[in-house]
């Protein structure tokens, strides 16, 4: 058997692993987010006011029926999440014999825009209408009415509290028992004013982290809620007629009664803003919170937590997914239509001495130098260039707001990224040998043409399968921060509208990683890892900064644009493996295309279906 062949089976097997990996592990994570088929999931939608509409995903205890009704909770994920980023605490809570609907919040994943520019506020991000529904249809006879509650994370923490001070206003003038029995708000306390909290008549739970970026928005701009105001409010509201007013909250004590509706509870866990939601004391706080409340007996203690088997389930079906590509592109490369668009791998670079060396590293410095200094003042140059998206209007142009950020960024360092290698070239590299010839740039009109329909198929064929496994298994490709999922067909609108100029940066860093730093008798893993690290270096400086800040001061460094910083969490491991796969197909077809335009269809993808979109109704 020759060589190629051998490497022909390898592939082979390897892409039949991927797909097998891909099923079972998506399988094992459906039987943890279903505890074992105990519970019932599936995903509904409700028509809301204003033509609009919401998306969630039902979780039903099968215990749970007409003749034994079981509470229920809404859930509510915050800005840039979708219902499936808090899937942790709706499974546990199901697990425990509660009722869960975790909706997408207007504007975020299946659900529509709003009319409303301030939807967590005046809508509850949708909640405020599942609610009502809950309360009033007949269809869910299986939840008990006096025991309905919502729950919330950052902006779905104001959706939470919003729907406190709502429903509490509509029982107030009604004299009826307000809708919601309790709230849990969680990583968000803007609003624990006096005007809002004056008209609540429920139970209120609060979670927040004490090492939150954005607590330099509190009263005290720090994260302890021992002596914050807003905490104090909170527990004082349930407390004003029992006795005299607390001057210090003690965390984790439970003060009022649930059943006179007055009770209140802080939590102040050691975590930063963006990871309260996956870590297991806050959720074991939040699950003792509602089994105080509804007197839950599950059996399960709070502690028996297994949600995480899911998240990491979900990570193996992710990197299997994605490895799965270059196996099946090999494959398909052997197809009549695309065969000619394998050549010959390039001769690799010489290997960079003195000077070169020299040349090299600073332009590797350079390079995340801008990528660094240049994030930040990108996202304040979309707010001005994108006003409607930015002002949370309902618009056609580019309606993201926060992938516009990220997009203005790619464009600059696209383009810096493609000065710095012609100027390198130019003044050094076609003096020491290097030759065009060695990037794998030549190509053709009709080339090109068939390298963008194998990327086509490479793009559909992943979706594809993650529609398959959305389909049987009610799962997707996910792990905390990074999340491939489901799309509404709306989004290859806007597909073809963020690609084009995405790809710049992405055919640049293909350039770059094979033509810049693919050097003679250098070792392919060390490459590869250079260039993973080239890429995302300069992002996460920006981290370092922000974080190292913080701990000296107690302040983020970047204040107003922290949530542009937190959205790193989810770029930077995109942007470690993206020169990974530019090289792997560059290997398959000695050109330098095929991997930005595979890799370009599906992570812009991914970064659009995972972001608010204020597409028109």
């Amino acid at each position: 058997m020759g060589e190629s062949e051998t490497l022909r089976l390898r592939s082979n097997w390897l892409l039949l692993i991927c797909l097998l990996v891909v099923l079972i592990s998506s399988y094992l994570a459906s039987l943890v987010q279903t505890s074992g088929g105990r519970v019932q999931v599936q995903e509904i939608k409700i028509p809301t006011q204003n033509g609009q509409w919401i998306v969630a995903d039902l979780f039903k205890p099968r215990i749970a029926t007409r003749k034994n009704p079981a509470p229920l909770v809404v859930v509510v994920p915050g800005f840039q999440r979708s219902k499936e980023t808090l899937s942790n605490i709706s499974l546990e809570l199901a697990r425990r014999n509660v009722v869960v609907i975790a909706i997408d919040p207007y504007a975020q994943g299946g659900s529509s825009s709003s009319t409303s520019r301030r939807s967590a506020t005046t809508e509850g991000y949708g909640m405020f209408a599942v609610v009502n529904y809950a309360y009033d249809t007949p269809n869910l006879n299986y939840i008990d009415k006096s025991r309905i509650a919502a729950t919330g994370h950052s902006a779905g923490g104001n959706a939470a509290i919003r729907g406190a001070n709502y429903f509490g206003k509509i029982a107030r003038k009604t004299e009826k028992p307000c809708k919601l029995n309790a709230i849990f708000v969680s990583g968000y306390v803007e609003t624990m004013d006096n005007e809002v909290l004056q008209d609540v008549r429920c139970n209120v739970g609060m979670s927040y982290a004490k090492y939150d970026e954005g607590a330099y928005r509190t009263e005290l701009k720090n994260g302890d809620m021992r002596f914050a105001p807003e905490a104090l409010r909170l527990v004082n509201s349930g407390l004003l007629e029992k006795g005299p007013e607390i001057e210090e909250v003690e965390i984790g004590r439970y003060y009022g009664n649930k059943d006179d509706k007055n009770l209140r509870v802080v939590f102040n866990e050691g975590l930063l803003h963006p990871f309260q939601p996956y870590a297991i004391e806050p959720t074991e706080n939040q699950l003792d919170y509602f089994k105080e409340v509804f007197q839950l007996d599950s059996g399960l203690p709070s502690k028996d937590q297994i949600w995480y088997w899911k998240e990491l389930l979900t990570l193996l079906s992710s990197i299997a997914a994605l490895v799965a590509l270059v196996p099946l592109a090999r494959l398909l490369l052997e197809l009549p239509l695309f065969k000619d668009l394998a050549h010959p791998l390039p001769k690799a670079l010489p290997k960079p001495h003195g000077k070169g060396r020299m040349i090299f590293w600073s332009l590797f410095f350079i390079s995340a130098v801008v990528a660094c200094f240049s994030y930040i003042p990108m996202a304040e140059l979309s707010q001005r260039l994108f006003v409607a998206a930015s002002s949370r209007e309902q618009t056609w142009f580019f309606p993201q707001r926060m992938n516009n950020a990220v997009m203005l960024w790619a464009v600059l360092n696209g383009i810096v990224g493609f000065l710095l290698f012609f100027l390198s070239y130019y003044y050094h590299g076609r003096l020491h040998g290097v030759l065009p010839e060695m990037w794998g740039s030549r190509t053709n009109l009709v080339e090109l043409t068939k390298t963008f329909l194998l990327s086509l198929l490479l793009f559909a064929c992943f979706f594809q399968l993650l529609f398959a496994v959305h389909y049987f298994f009610h799962v997707d490709y996910r792990f905390v921060f990074f999340g491939a999922r489901v799309f509404q067909p709306v989004m290859f609108i806007l597909l073809s509208m963020y690609a084009p100029i995405f790809f710049l940066f992405f055919l640049s860093n293909s350039l770059r990683v094979n033509g810049a730093m693919r050097f003679e008798g250098e070792p392919e893993w060390k490459s590869m890892l250079l260039a993973g690290l080239a890429n995302t270096i300069g992002l996460l400086l920006i981290l370092v900064v922000q974080y190292s800040v913080f701990a000296l001061t107690g302040t983020v460094y970047w204040t107003d644009g922290w949530l542009y910083v937190n959205l790193l969490f989810a770029v930077v491991p995109i942007m470690f493996i993206l020169p990974y796969f530019n090289r792997y197909f560059f290997r398959l077809t000695g050109r330098i295309y095929l991997g930005p335009m595979t890799t370009c269809l599906v992570f812009v993808m991914i970064l659009l279906s995972n972001t608010v979109c204020y597409i028109p109704l």
